[in-house]
């Protein structure tokens, strides 16, 4: 039956009155299902709902966020070299996060997808001079979210130069993981544990989160041993959260073992 309504819509409207239905559709939609990630997710199109099967990660680690006014960075507008392309998932956070503002970056221009609580800079994710400069303009941030070129170096380096501008209880999120693994990006399938790409360096993280315990006694913590407290390694995807990494040991207590593995 909505095929057929479908069918003689197209007959008897022309295509600008077609357009404006489905604009209107769209707009309907965005309101019916405000803070429905999955919903927004299937409006605007992003490809997080489909191909790449993140929204339920998505839903888990930011649903209690919704009502929150944030600051949330996404690198990667979308839409490569056109100009007029992309910003689909820029448009379903700011359908999901109705009271925050949502930035981006992207190596390509596009002020033209910029529009209410939607802003971008254009610049290149691996260059700290620019990353930097945009972290004092706009953080401190709740949220950074790596959708960018996925290539191993630049994904290091957004992390490492953007980490420190996300305030205590923030997420950092990771994207298309799997390019780690892949020579053409810079990664690697053979030497699993070598440190050259990006999912080694965040499996490195998952010790530094037990750095108080380590039987090193000249071992200084890095930024990231003291500000990661937690990391979710899914399918493609990595969820990191940043706070103060300062519990203690639950090994030694004055002095003594208080605790024995065996």
């Amino acid at each position: 039956m909505f095929e057929m309504f479908k069918k003689i819509l197209n007959r008897i409207l022309i295509p600008q009155q077609i357009h404006t239905l489905r604009e209107m559709r769209k707009l309907c939609y965005k309101y019916l299902y405000t803070h429905d990630l999955a919903k927004q997710a299937m409006v605007f199109n992003s490809d997080k709902w489909d191909s790449h099967r993140y929204i339920s990660h998505y839903v888990e680690h930011f649903h209690k966020l919704r009502d929150r006014k944030l600051r949330i960075l996404e690198i990667g507008a979308g839409g490569y070299r056109d100009s007029y392309s992309g910003g689909n998932s820029l448009r379903m956070w700011k359908g999901c996060f109705s009271k925050s503002m949502i930035y981006s970056i992207d190596i390509y221009n596009k002020e033209s997808l910029q529009e209410k609580r939607i802003k971008i800079f254009q610049g290149s994710q691996a260059d700290e001079i620019f990353l930097k400069d945009i972290g004092n303009q706009i953080g401190p941030l709740d949220i950074i979210i790596d959708d960018g070129s996925h290539i191993v170096s630049h994904v290091l380096a957004s992390f490492k130069t953007l980490f420190p501008f996300l305030k205590d209880g923030g997420i950092y999120v990771i994207e298309d993981t799997q390019t780690s693994y892949w020579p053409s990006f810079g990664g690697n399938s053979e030497g699993l544990n070598n440190f050259s790409t990006s999912m080694d360096f965040f499996k490195s993280l998952a010790d530094g989160l037990n750095y108080q315990e380590f039987l090193r006694p000249n071992y200084t913590p890095s930024y990231f041993d003291k500000h990661v407290i937690a990391v979710y390694f899914y399918h493609n995807i990595i969820f990191i959260y940043k706070g103060q990494n300062n519990e203690g040991s639950n090994m030694v207590e004055n002095g003594k073992f208080t605790w024995y593995p065996f």
